[in-house]
């Protein structure tokens, strides 16, 4: 019967499948789910008799495709590329016209256009959905970022709205305190419809790209306080923690303050002593990066935390560089507090200058690929769940909408007096490490992005004349308007100016 059919489905059940699941049939949506491994299904659904919703657990996939209500709404969580692309030829014979496939990994955009432009033609509707928030925010309330048709958005809409994240209509805080079976009632859900061809995934992949930044400057803050000052885990932890009731306040302060103060459970020492600097990578923070050089977007803060994991990966070739290469560096002899109030202005400035970059390159890639999209809501859906929730982020969405139009979030008044406030401490803060040998990839990276966004005039012109030696690539004039090319005859002995446009 029509009412034993569920109302969703999801394909794939590791973490953060089940856990998406439990979180659907939490909110009262009975859920139909199945994996490639039946057993796993089986083990799941036996887990978890009591959902408000319930577990519907499926050993084939036409069975699965039967048990959902039409038109079918069939979530995909497996590992991004072929695999995907492979759940989905198995389910689009299965399907009927109208159907919605949801694929809630984290998939290229350029794939997600792909499946979209297909998928539409073949009578079917897609929606690539961002989904962020790691395990927990998958069970308790992530942060979805959905494009794809609008018509399917709007199907999707109850359900991807009451599993979302919920945050103070006013203040932007994230609502907390859910458990299994009492999710979180009110609030704002940190979900909203992004736009069509790929847009929702690559909403997504600029959060990650983000995300990569935050990780990598809150790191180097660490380094700073571990190597220069000396300060022991426990210390430190609890210094990220008091930046916790601050401007910094944000998901991964806390946790930074959570780890540094955990122990190894095998040798009680303090865990972040133990554990190798080595750092892995899934793909998004490079994509971001590629991106951003593909479309001429100065993002040098995401593109430095790549970079530093790819020098965090040879560890080996390190350890024998330090033994070889050595410098002879000062101690420091500064005031300790003193420098910890710098350092965390230093984050501070490096994180803001990150996130504009970041805005920057969706206000891009949106004429691009002909996206409207809304950096408030983008900010918003962003203040709860997803790994980069932050205090902040209410000021970004009060920027946006301030001034829909803001080429850039350093052009806010609100940022530009956190910068002009904290700039000379970041500035400390970079030319001590560098005179101490500390790196500080992102933070340094992040003064030189700021220091060259407000400069009228950039050492360009000197490159473009010897672009102009080399390869006859022209230069425009600050004489003449724009548009207007030219290119001195080198090899000529009076070198004349010829004007090549208009």
């Amino acid at each position: 019967m029509s009412d034993e059919l569920s109302e969703i489905g999801l394909v794939g059940l590791a973490v953060m499948g089940q856990n998406l699941a439990l979180n659907i049939a939490d909110h009262g949506f009975r859920i139909s789910v199945y994996n490639r491994t039946t057993s796993k299904t089986e083990e799941f659904v036996a887990a978890n008799p009591d959902t408000p919703g319930g577990l519907v657990g499926k050993q084939t996939l036409e069975e699965f495709v039967q048990s959902i209500k039409r038109p079918r709404k069939i979530i995909i969580l497996v590992q991004a590329g072929g695999p995907t692309d492979a759940v989905i030829e198995g389910l689009t014979g299965l399907l009927d016209p109208e159907d919605i496939i949801i694929d809630g990994g984290n998939a290229l955009w350029t794939d997600t256009i792909r499946r979209e432009k297909d998928l539409n033609e073949k009578g079917f509707r897609f929606v690539g959905s961002g989904v962020s928030g790691g395990e927990e925010g998958a069970r308790f309330g992530p942060a979805l970022m959905p494009g794809g048709k609008e018509s399917a958005w709007e199907e999707l809409k109850p359900i991807w709205e009451a599993i979302a994240a919920k945050v103070d209509a006013e203040t932007g805080r994230p609502l907390e305190g859910a458990e299994p079976g009492k999710p979180i009632e009110g609030g704002v859900p940190c979900a909203a419809y992004v736009g069509e061809n790929g847009a929702g995934h690559y909403v997504k992949m600029v959060h990650n790209g983000i995300e990569y930044g935050d990780m990598q400057m809150i790191c180097e803050a660490y380094n700073l306080m571990d190597s220069l000052l000396g300060m022991e885990p426990g210390e430190m932890s609890r210094v990220f923690g008091e930046w916790n009731q601050g401007v910094l306040d944000s998901f991964l302060i806390e946790i930074t303050a959570d780890i540094l103060g955990q122990e190894d459970p095998e040798t009680g020492q303090p865990f972040v002593d133990i554990v190798l600097d080595t750092a892995g990578q899934k793909g998004t923070g490079k994509w971001t990066s590629v991106n951003a050089l593909d479309m001429g977007i100065a993002a040098p803060c995401i593109a430095e935390a790549v970079f530093a994991r790819c020098i965090s990966a040879i560890k080996e070739e390190r350890v024998a560089a330090s033994e070889v290469i050595t410098a002879e560096l000062p101690a420091f002899e500064g005031d300790k507090a003193a420098f910890v109030q710098a350092i965390h202005d230093a984050l501070y400035c490096s994180k803001i200058c990150s996130y504009a970059q970041g805005f920057q390159l969706m206000r891009e890639a949106q004429n691009e690929y002909d996206w409207k999209l809304d950096f408030g809501q983008i900010s918003m859906m962003w203040r709860g769940g997803c790994i980069i929730r932050a205090r902040f982020l209410q000021k970004i969405f009060e920027a946006y909408q301030a001034n829909p139009a803001i080429a850039n979030l350093l052009l806010d008044p609100y940022f530009k007096s956190e910068i002009d406030r904290c700039q000379a401490n970041w500035r400390r803060v970079v030319a001590t490490a560098a005179l101490h040998g500390v790196p500080v990839p992102t933070f340094a990276s992040a003064l030189s992005y700021y220091d060259s966004y407000r400069s009228a005039r950039l050492p360009a012109n000197l490159l473009q004349g010897q672009r102009d030696f080399f390869g006859a690539h022209t230069y425009e004039r600050t004489d003449k308007p724009r548009g207007h090319t030219f290119h001195i005859d080198w090899p000529a002995p009076d070198r004349p100016q010829l004007q090549i446009n208009p």
